[in-house]
C-alpha cells in the first residue's frame, strides 16, 4: 500500500482548516454588518443598542477564526507522518543465518 500522499495531506491540514474557518468568520462578520446597517436604516434611534449587539455578534464570529488558527497550529504533525511513511517503505531486517 502506498502512503506517498500522507505528507501532502499533513501539510495541507492546517492551511485548509484555517482557510475554512477564516472564510466562515468573514461571512459571519459580513452578515452581522449587513443586518446592523439595515436595522439602523429602519430605526436610527436604536443605534446604540444595535451597535452593542452587532459588536457581540462580530466577536463571536471572529472566535471561529481563532479556533481555526488553534486547530491549524496544533494539528497533524508533519514529521510524525513522514516517519510513518518511511517506516512503511523500509523492509524489515533479515537475520543472518547462523554458522556453526
Amino acid at each position: 500500500m502506498s502512503f506517498e500522499f500522507i505528507p501532502i495531506l499533513a501539510e495541507l491540514h492546517g492551511n485548509l482548516s484555517f482557510g475554512v474557518a477564516a472564510a466562515g468568520a468573514g461571512i459571519g462578520v459580513g452578515a452581522v454588518g449587513l443586518g446592523a446597517a439595515m436595522a439602523v436604516g429602519r430605526n436610527p434611534g436604536a443605534f446604540g443598542k444595535i451597535l452593542t449587539i452587532s459588536l457581540i455578534g462580530m466577536a463571536l464570529s471572529e472566535a471561529i477564526a481563532i479556533y481555526g488558527l488553534v486547530l491549524a497550529l496544533t494539528g497533524l504533525d508533519t514529521s510524525t507522518a513522514l516517519d510513518k511513511v518511511n517506516a512503511a517503505k523500509t523492509p524489515p531486517a533479515q537475520e543472518a543465518p547462523a554458522t556453526e
